[in-house]
């Protein structure tokens, strides 16, 4: 009997593709009129429309109504909107592939397109529109009713983030959250399994509760934090991650100092799901509506404009003199157009809140030339991974149709190890970059140090000014800016523009007039509350802002009355501390808290929340707990001793000694008002009450 011709299984799944597209297309459309447009007979449609039905693409249902030909509804299902995403792809890179062949037999040479496995195949022309992960509009209303029977998993921010750029193409080539396999090989040489450059894991987390209760292949829903269904997803992968691998090869160092870090083993799941996403709308976007672009509407945008070469400017501060004189030198170095491009997701713990941030963008951007600039938001959940992080934002903006990138001076660092070192070179990103030029598809625009030279009135790079012995040399770092602000001082007009400096000023008032809070942590019985009450009056006694104090036991009984005692209610406790305190903070309060706080990682999560909105100031009652027991007013040690309280902080369970608190404070032989006294000096000494 003759084999099968070897190209049939190619025919069988291009026909498969064709009927997935046309119901995504149009699925109340006729049997007889799906036949037509895919270009079969009605019985072998029906034959194929059964196959896959068989096969969970396709979901049928009985339509009412007097015509018989029309009884059957059919509709794309979770399964089969990801089947046709896979198929698209296969049926263009075979497509690709053929038209390579045919030009160089037409012209003795190729294309000049890359290879399928890279990631360029489908955008030699920066201009052209990029695969998205999201079904048609009728398909997306019929996933979403039957998302409903899916089991759901709520998505924390940056996995919204993350989710958004799969879904618009801003993450392409990849068509969901990672698998282990692609995981292994981003980690380990920043590949994906089929060799494919991509630097940064993209990935899942979730509980071990939430993944245990799932199947492999089993759909699910993935929902906003208001429930709203972003996107299904069909799980294929669950595994535990090597924490500590991931940290060591992606961010280079398993340091908890590094925000990235602290995320994975203090925030983040401890299981990995991976899996293909269905992306049924994108993520709701109140603010700055019309600055926030898709890739493809992006490269809408510049095929209108007439733009050919894009250089794209990534930042996640406000812009400075030093910042414009930099893009201005790149776009004039690549003969290109300037596209600002800041991000406005989830950046450094500390930064200017993305809302002022933006304010700044729109009050400078009429110094740039209209007909030759740009600006759009991107929503990225940076990772501050540095060199990593500079390939990662290259791949990104070729998805968004730019041409170049600048990569600037220790591009996407998080500040220093927990040696009081730089995680990453000044220059380490763009070394990593030029390693990759070509297969990321953008061209890097390098640029050094920019610093004022105050006899030509102009900015120049640090490495590049030839008589720096002979002229004046001045720059303020971030550091330097932030204090100027903090205590109300002048800001030179040579380093930014007044309408920046005053937006900043609108959203950082001198620290005299902001929130902050008053994080007390010891051993109980050592005397933290206490300490806190006398603080609370000598603050209310001065007036000025409202003070409110959340002490342990008085939270335990309005706020966490239903809680244990265990690590877990105890985190749990603290964070809700930490959620007011916050609330309180940014409305230009001061909070005073006094809980136990055991645990440091709780504790940098609390700082972390406050510290966008005003100060933090950590003080450590340092009361031995030879002390804390003598004094045991409520007999509490007295009976974690004899083993009828568990868990208990100092007896059966650690207290991790803050290492860096902003104070300590001994309380032995020391009287209250002292102590209280103390901190208010501190709090003067740090600018946060006038002295």
């Amino acid at each position: 009997m003759p084999s099968a011709p070897a190209n049939s299984s190619l025919e069988d799944e291009d026909l498969l593709f064709r009927i997935l597209s046309q119901l995504d297309k149009a699925p109340d459309a006729s049997q007889r009129a799906t036949a037509t447009a895919v270009g079969i007979s009605l019985g072998r449609l029906n034959a194929q429309l059964r196959a896959a039905a068989e096969a969970g693409f396709v979901k049928v249902s009985e339509r009412a109504g007097p015509d018989k030909r029309q009884r059957f509804a059919y509709a794309l299902t979770t399964r089969g909107a990801a089947e046709k995403n896979r198929l698209t792809d296969q049926f263009l890179a075979r497509k690709f592939a053929e038209y390579d062949a045919l030009h160089a037999e037409l012209t003795g040479t190729t294309s000049g397109l890359v290879p399928f496995k890279y990631r360029t195949k489908l955008m030699q022309n920066n201009l052209a529109p990029i695969p998205e992960l999201y079904v048609s509009y009728d398909s997306a209303q019929k996933l979403k009713v039957e998302a409903a029977d899916l089991v759901s998993h709520d998505l924390s921010p940056r996995q919204i983030c993350d989710l958004e750029l799969l879904m618009n193409g801003g993450f392409n080539p990849l068509k969901g959250f990672l698998s282990e396999e692609d995981y292994n090989g981003v980690v380990e040489n920043m590949r994906l399994a089929d060799g494919t450059l991509w630097p940064m894991p993209i990935t899942l987390d979730v509980t071990e509760d939430f993944a245990s209760s799932l199947e492999i292949g089993q759909d699910i829903a993935l929902r906003d934090q208001e429930g709203v269904i972003l996107a299904t997803m069909t799980v294929t992968d669950r595994w535990e991650p090597n924490k500590s691998r991931e940290a060591e090869k992606v961010f280079g160092a398993d340091d908890d100092a590094h925000p990235a870090v602290n995320y994975l083993h203090n925030q983040a799941g401890k299981i990995y799901l991976g899996g293909p996403v269905t992306g049924i709308q994108q993520p709701v976007h109140y603010d700055f509506r019309g600055r926030r672009d898709t890739p493809n509407e992006l490269r809408a945008y510049f095929r209108k404009m007439g733009w050919r070469k894009v250089v794209a400017f990534q930042t996640r501060n406000p812009l400075h003199r030093a910042h414009q004189e930099l893009t201005f030198r790149a776009a004039r170095e690549a003969q290109a157009n300037l596209l600002i491009h800041p991000v406005v997701g989830m950046t450094k713990p500390g930064d200017v809140d993305h809302f002022t941030r933006v304010r700044c963008y729109e009050a400078v951007l009429d110094k740039y030339p209209a007909a030759t600039t740009s600006m759009s938001l991107l929503n990225l959940a940076m990772r501050m991974a540095g060199p990593r992080e500079a390939v990662w934002h290259g791949l990104i903006r070729k998805n968004h149709g730019c041409t170049h990138f600048i990569v600037g001076r220790d591009h996407a660092g998080p500040g220093k190890n927990s040696a009081g070192e730089d995680f990453y070179g000044p220059y380490d990103a763009q070394d990593l970059f030029r390693e990759h030029e070509e297969e990321i598809g953008i061209k890097m625009v390098d640029f050094k140090h920019m610093v004022y030279v105050q006899e030509r009135a102009q900015y120049e790079p640090a490495d590049e000014i030839a008589d720096k012995d002979d002229v004046t040399i001045l720059n303020i770092s971030g550091t330097e800016l932030r204090r100027r602000l903090a205590e109300g001082l002048e800001i030179p007009e040579w380093f930014s523009f007044p309408e920046v400096v005053k937006e900043l000023r609108r959203t950082k008032p001198p620290r005299s007039q902001q929130g902050f809070t008053v994080f007390f942590t010891g051993f109980s019985g050592s005397g933290k509350s206490t300490i806190a009450n006398a603080l609370m009056v000598k603050l209310m006694e001065m007036g000025g802002r409202p003070v409110t104090l959340l002490d342990g036991d008085i939270v335990r009984k309005n706020l966490s009355s239903e809680l244990g005692f265990s690590k877990e209610h105890r985190d749990l406790n603290i964070k809700r501390i930490g959620y007011v305190a916050s609330e309180i903070t940014k409305n230009g309060g001061i909070a005073i808290c006094a809980p136990i706080a055991p645990y440091a990682a709780t504790r940098r999560h609390v700082r972390e929340e406050i510290e966008q909105y005003g100060a933090f100031v950590e003080v450590h009652v340092a009361t031995s707990i030879e002390e804390c027991e003598r004094r045991d007013r409520k007999g509490l040690y007295k009976l974690a001793r004899e083993g009828k309280i568990k868990e208990f902080t100092g007896i059966s369970d650690p207290y991790d000694v803050p290492v860096n608190p902003e104070l300590s404070v001994e309380t032995e032989n020391v009287d209250v008002d002292n102590c209280a006294h103390q901190v208010l000096l501190k709090l003067e000494n740090m600018g946060l009450i006038a002295g």
